[in-house]
């Protein structure tokens, strides 16, 4: 077991505990409140009159997608060579030896939604994971969790350069609309075909947006 005391808990609970403690045994917690004797063999942690509290989690960041410093070799959150690219999951992305992931759990951010973006305007899914860890497979709370859609300047900038659609957020909007219309056809066609031969030719892009369709993710 673990012992964290001499803190000030913050339980996120509205409740803060003045000269608290928190006990920790194997992945469960045990007990927090004011500071008490426990029996068993404890490791104990001195919090020195900091604060104990719940690790913080990042809603939405790209953490190990651009790699620190690795230039770009380790750039892999934007696959800016078509716009609609729903297919792209941030798990084949994610270097989890990156060092801001260290920088991340030191500083109290113990899980983050991770993902590719934004200069397209659907970018790929995006997974909940710990930011501890050495292999993304250990790591994942969730995945996918979520998928990407970005509008304004971020797919403007990218594909005005390129002098491709979409250049203005008319563009953009048009591109999202287009995209989900032909998903949602597609899915009514896989649900609807009675025999296999009737089902229409496998998507990637369009599979991957029937949990969009289906409100999964929310």
């Amino acid at each position: 077991m673990i012992l964290i005391k001499n803190g000030t808990v913050l339980t996120m609970a509205g409740r803060v505990i003045e000269k608290g403690c928190v006990l920790v045994e194997g992945r469960k917690i045990k007990y927090v409140g004011e500071e008490k004797e426990f029996d068993g063999e404890i490791e104990v942690i001195d919090a020195k009159g900091g604060y104990i509290m719940p690790g913080m989690i990042d809603a939405h960041c790209h953490l190990g997608m651009w790699e620190d410093g690795v230039g770009f070799e380790g750039a892999d959150g934007n696959e800016a060579t078509d716009p609609i690219t729903p297919h792209l999951r941030a798990i084949d992305g994610i270097n989890p030896m990156d060092k801001t992931f260290k920088e991340a759990y030191e500083n109290g951010i113990t899980c983050v939604c991770s993902g590719p973006g934004s200069a397209n305007v659907i970018s790929g899914s995006f997974a909940v994971i710990k930011t501890y860890g050495k292999r993304i497979d250990d790591m994942i709370v969730k995945s996918p969790a979520a998928i990407k859609v970005a509008f304004g300047e971020n797919p403007k900038s990218t594909y005005h350069e390129k002098h491709e659609m979409p250049t203005t957020r008319m563009g953009i909007a048009a591109l999202l609309r287009d995209t989900l219309y032909k998903a949602k056809e597609y899915l009514n066609k896989m649900e609807s075909a009675e025999e296999e031969e009737d089902k229409p030719d496998f998507d990637i892009k369009y599979e991957s947006l029937i949990p969009v369709l289906k409100e999964k993710y929310l």
